[in-house]
């Protein structure tokens, strides 16, 4: 089961998924007053504007932070008109970003549908076959 955690200011929401993440430390660099993975919760959206944490998150290169306007009201129609073309970014050593939904079929016949971005290992070191789960840094 993929864990999800939210974290909310009122105005926007922070959705965080552990699972997705490979620790590239964009969140930590472009606000560590919001972003801190030494303190419990890691991330306090009443740190700073709403604004601000929205350009730190869309940095995220791995989609485990996303966020949403609490504002908006999401349906199946509003997700149709707002779908991106899918394209894959080669990451400077590091993995294969891939933006945008897909499936994907693993060896045992499992479909799994990612969004909004989802890291693919290159290197062939992650635990968590085939996405990346950062070990190329070690």
């Amino acid at each position: 089961m993929d864990i999800k955690k939210e974290y909310s200011n009122g105005e926007i929401t922070v959705v965080w998924k552990p699972g997705l993440c490979f620790h590239s430390k964009e969140c930590v660099k472009g606000s560590p007053q919001v972003f801190n993975p030494n303190e419990k919760p890691w991330i306090k959206v009443g740190e700073s504007t709403s604004e601000a944490i929205i350009r730190t998150v869309e940095k995220c290169p791995s989609g485990a932070l996303t966020y949403y306007r609490n504002s908006d009201k999401v349906t199946e129609d509003t997700k149709e008109q707002n779908a991106e073309r899918t394209c894959v970014e080669v990451l400077n050593n590091g993995p294969l970003l891939v933006k945008g939904t897909i499936e994907v079929i693993h060896a045992d016949g499992r479909i799994e549908v990612k969004e909004p971005r989802t890291s693919f290992c290159r290197c062939g070191k992650t635990s968590n076959i085939p996405f990346c789960d950062g070990s190329h840094k070690k």
